[in-house]
């Protein structure tokens, strides 16, 4: 048996006996391949691991950078209370109408926002709100930019907050200091800063399984 083979039998495994998916969840990735969405979204474990961190962290506030078509959106948004607030930032208003439908079949429009443009556009007209901290922030956007990410989720975060990273990986190549490939370099710019900030600590986890071999970080806010 091949090592992906292994992998996918493992992952199916674990999300069928830990993760079941529902019918709002199904729809959701059928409508994401109708629409012709990248196969680049979050597992079904890896959506559970997303919502059990946030409801350990007693959250009522998310901020999710880089929707897709909302898949992590509703295992996000379903950790929240009544009252909860999640606000998604997509690039594409393509992925956000599909996103926007797919949240609002999984009856989360109340409590889950999905607003479109560049994130770091987005991000700077969200401080000028001044909304409550965030509990948990998920950046799964361009890689390009993780660093500046992590720096916006600071500004809008507090003390106990969770940041998640996700695809620190690439490959292996974050370890490789002659890798100059964008999301290379994001990412590990993003991990350096986490490892420097008097505000932050973290860690970062290998991963492998249905989406191959990958990995992402976590975050503390510590002040």
């Amino acid at each position: 048996m091949s090592g992906q083979q292994l992998w996918d039998d493992v992952d199916d495994y674990f999300i069928s006996t830990l993760s079941p998916d529902d019918e709002a969840l199904r729809a959701a990735l059928r409508e994401n391949d109708a629409a012709g969405l990248p196969p680049i979204g979050v597992t079904a474990a890896q959506g559970k691991l997303l919502q059990l961190l946030a409801q350990v962290q007693g959250a009522r506030t998310i901020l999710e950078i880089g929707t897709l078509g909302g898949y992590s959106t509703i295992w996000l948004a379903r950790a929240l209370p009544e009252d909860g607030r999640l606000v998604t930032l997509e690039y594409s208003a393509r992925h956000a109408e599909v996103a926007t439908r797919n949240i609002a079949r999984a009856g989360l429009d109340r409590v889950a926002q999905v607003r479109v443009g560049p994130a770091l556009e987005s991000l700077p007209k969200l401080a000028d709100e001044n909304p409550a901290p965030f509990d948990l922030v998920f950046i799964d956007a361009d890689k390009a930019n993780n660093a500046h990410y992590v720096e916006w989720a600071l500004r809008l975060t507090r003390a106990g907050s969770l940041i998640v990273l996700d695809n620190v990986v690439r490959g292996g190549r974050v370890a490789d200091p002659a890798a100059t490939d964008p999301d290379v370099v994001g990412t590990r710019t993003a991990i350096e800063l986490i490892a420097s900030h008097p505000r932050l600590s973290g860690t970062a986890i290998q991963t492998v399984g249905t989406k191959g071999y990958d990995g992402f970080a976590l975050a503390r806010v510590l002040g």
